[in-house]
């Protein structure tokens, strides 16, 4: 029918959101998600994953090649380091649940470099899209501490201002009516800054520091 809008042109992953759902329930539902166009191009959600009663959850961006391909966050490079640098914090990984801001991954082709999908950051409007879901995470398993893994995670935990080189290592109070409910946000680097990195050493050591200080939080 001549303009007829779908749910993707509305911006918003609410109306896909179960109320008083589980984890599983909410695993299942998000991939069904058409808010926002992402989810065209992509092989799946990425939802979140690990332990439903961590007292520290960790926000990165969004998917990647790799968790795109698998369904589930931090499986390629950018995970193993966030794995060893969790460890070499105090924290254990597997007493943590891990998530992105937003669920599908967005790539782009540059045909100098073939058919491989091109990391490309989201936008505000699909960054707010997809608020619905993590906050509904957050909602679920109520962290002590959520740290924020780079710029966009931190604008999906902080408002559009966070600065992510300013803010970094530092210990903030989530907004009550923001998607974190008043729990300690710690923001750091996404660990894939590691990878990019010239001197890879010492920007590692930087992002173990920073989750250090929310290991010292988790007393």
């Amino acid at each position: 029918m001549a303009g007829t809008k779908s749910p993707e042109d509305a911006y918003t992953a609410a109306p896909f959101v179960p109320r008083g759902a589980d984890l599983d329930a909410l695993r299942e539902a998000a991939a069904g998600c058409h808010g926002c166009p992402l989810h065209r191009d992509t092989t799946q959600t990425v939802f979140g994953a690990g332990d439903p009663d961590a007292r520290v959850v960790l926000v990165g961006e969004q998917p990647g090649d790799q968790e795109d391909r698998q369904g589930r966050p931090f499986v390629g490079p950018a995970g193993k380091v966030l794995g060893r640098a969790l460890d070499e914090a105090g924290i254990d990984p597997n007493e943590t649940y891990i998530t992105n801001a937003v669920k599908h991954f967005k790539f782009t082709h540059v045909p100098e470099r073939g058919k491989r999908r091109i990391h490309k950051p989201p936008s505000l409007r699909e960054l707010s899209a997809c608020g619905p879901w993590l906050e509904a995470e957050l909602e679920l398993i109520g962290p002590e501490v959520v740290v924020a893994l780079g710029a966009t995670a931190g604008k999906a935990l902080l408002g559009s201002s966070f600065r992510v080189t300013e803010q970094r290592g530092t210990r903030l109070e989530g907004d009550p009516s923001g998607p974190a409910r008043g729990a300690l946000i710690v923001p750091t680097i996404h660990p894939s800054a590691v990878l990019r990195a010239d001197d890879r050493e010492a920007v590692y050591e930087g992002l173990v520091a920073d989750l250090r200080v929310a290991a010292e939080a988790l007393g």
